[in-house]
């Protein structure tokens, strides 16, 4: 069974570099396995999605962009928030997105001063659309298996999802007080999980620590952890253990260069020893961030270094190694 089988809205951050949105893609890929249909959405106007498919700049509209395993539909959506902003005031207040009361108010700057100016509002409609993707049925149940957002990076991903509960509180009556109640409502519950991306790198690993304990604090619900471009140790552990402690036996290693035809002597021995010195050394950083991430107590998976650029193939691959690992 998968790690979270009860969830839908599956929020995906991390630090800046840490491949984010290539984890939402093949999360998203994994989660339509098995004729599944899943909205894949981003909200930082950067059109990842439409990169890692390969496909033309996504408009505001939910469009399909690739079949999973198993016949299941994987639906991309790049969420703008001036159209957010229109569908909002078409759902509480029947404007026509394209009727003269919208275009008065694209004249006034109104739109422009809601989503880039006044402070807050811009998340509080990306998450609404969100929100609206995860909750929306048809006659026969939900118009969408799973959500998976490419939300903002671990620096504001708390702020992003906590917005709608400060204005909720700065809203007592009416229509914002209402939407903003009920996003949070969706964000705090059980269909819902945060799972963070990283890198077994200083930085990253403490910015994840960081972000579990701010968004446990703001009672988010914290998935998983995916750790990224996971690259296989090149000696064994006893190598490593004597390349760290600078004891490698560099008789061995030129007789064993000298079987493959190449001399190795003065330099080049020196140059190959500090490699692997500096080799145990990254490996051994690596195992202390995975310590840490232990801490955490959260469900834990790893995505190896792809050799070239990600594309199709790759997400297709790393989707089944989520898979294989249980989080979809």
């Amino acid at each position: 069974m998968a790690d979270f089988p009860d969830v839908r809205l599956h929020v995906v951050t991390g630090k800046g570099g840490t491949g984010k949105t290539t984890v939402a893609a093949a999360l998203a890929l994994a989660l339509a396995s098995d004729g599944r249909r899943v909205l894949l959405a981003e909200v930082e106007g950067r059109q990842g999605i439409a990169q890692l498919f390969d496909t033309p700049p996504l408009p505001y509209e939910e469009r399909s962009v690739a079949v999973a395993p198993g016949h299941g539909d994987v639906v991309a959506l790049a969420i703008d928030p001036e159209q957010a902003l229109l569908d909002y005031l078409h759902m509480f207040y029947k404007l026509s997105p394209n009727g003269i009361p919208a275009r008065t108010l694209r004249r006034m700057g109104a739109i422009d001063f809601a989503t880039t100016i006044a402070p807050g509002m811009r998340d509080v409609l990306l998450t609404g659309k969100v929100k609206e993707a995860v909750v929306r049925q048809t006659g026969s149940g939900p118009v969408y298996d799973a959500v998976v957002l490419d939300a903002p990076p671990t620096g504001r991903i708390g702020r992003f999802l906590n917005i709608s509960h400060e204005v909720s509180g700065l809203a007592r009556v009416g229509p914002i007080k209402t939407q903003s109640e009920g996003v949070m409502a969706v964000l705090r519950s059980p269909q819902t999980a945060v799972h963070l991306v990283t890198l077994l790198e200083e930085m990253p690993v403490q910015e994840t620590l960081d972000a579990v304990a701010e968004l446990e604090g703001l009672g988010m619900p914290v998935g998983g952890v995916v750790v990224n471009a996971v690259r296989t140790p090149r000696l064994s552990p006893l190598q490593l253990e004597e390349a760290g402690a600078g004891r490698l036996d560099t008789a061995a290693l030129a007789d064993g260069l000298a079987e493959a035809g190449v001399t190795a002597e003065g330099d080049l021995l020196v140059a190959l020893e500090q490699e692997a010195y500096d080799h145990a050394q990254r490996v051994a950083l690596e195992e202390r961030g995975r310590d840490a991430l232990a801490g955490l107590a959260r469900p834990s998976y790893e995505l190896p270094l792809l050799p070239d650029a990600v594309d199709l193939g790759g997400l297709y691959a790393l989707a089944a190694s989520l898979r294989e690992q249980g989080m979809a």
